[in-house]
């Protein structure tokens, strides 16, 4: 039975903002095993690209559209970075301090927050997870001028590119996103647990879990509720 549509009835009225929890996730043998917070963070702009069609014509009609693939990119701006971010942004420390540019940029995984809120609950009605894979920076322009009578903290900016990872029974991916209004709030809290890590509940502190960036078949088990 079909039913009869309403708008902007009461808690309906969904929006999102914001950008918090930026974790920077560096790879090692083959997995994003290493979770980095990155405080500073100001915005990640998503630029999906592609998914273009290409008219083909037969029999003197449009016969049908092929589609591009479609194209993961962003573009991120902090007011600073992780340390170990430094290496995938072309920057090796030759000795203490010293800090060579131009060299090999690495791949690397990363996380944000953003929060959704409604008409009755405000920003706390929920928040998304946007996990992004197979990163690389571009260079990032860095402008610095003199201190005035308006000073203003130097922000710095990074055109990210992605290389989709393969999951199966899908097409590769680049950026998952999670919304915690909709998945089962015992799972996300798990989930949470490996994405940022658990502090140690005894000494000594080894016994903390380092967070880490599942790979999207993971993720997917993870969330999916029994």
């Amino acid at each position: 039975m079909a039913q009869l549509l309403t708008w902007d009835a009461m808690g309906e009225r969904l929006y999102e903002v914001g950008v918090d929890h930026g974790v920077l996730y560096t790879i090692t043998n083959n997995a994003y095993a290493a979770g980095y917070a990155w405080n500073g963070l100001i915005s990640v702009t998503e630029s999906p690209s592609g998914a273009e069609a290409t008219p083909l014509y037969a029999d003197n009609i449009k016969y049908l559209n092929l589609i591009s693939a479609e194209e993961f990119a962003a573009t991120l701006e902090a007011y600073t970075y992780p340390d170990e971010f430094a290496v995938l942004d072309g920057s090796i420390e030759a000795v203490d301090g010293v800090m060579l540019s131009q060299q090999t940029r690495g791949v690397f995984g990363l996380s944000y927050r953003t929060k959704v809120g409604n008409d009755s609950t405000g920003q706390d009605y929920g928040y998304k997870l946007h996990l992004v894979y197979g990163l690389q920076a571009a260079p990032s322009e860095r402008a610095y001028s003199t201190i005035n009578d308006s000073p203003e903290a130097i922000a710095f900016s990074w055109e990210l590119k992605s290389t989709p990872v393969v999951v199966t029974g899908y097409a590769p991916v680049s950026l998952i996103t999670i919304d915690s209004t909709k998945v089962d709030s015992g799972d996300l809290a798990a989930f949470e647990a490996i994405l940022y890590g658990t502090a140690a509940v005894i000494d000594p502190p080894a016994n903390a879990i380092p967070g880490r960036l599942p790979l999207p078949a993971e993720v997917i088990s993870l969330l999916t509720s029994s």
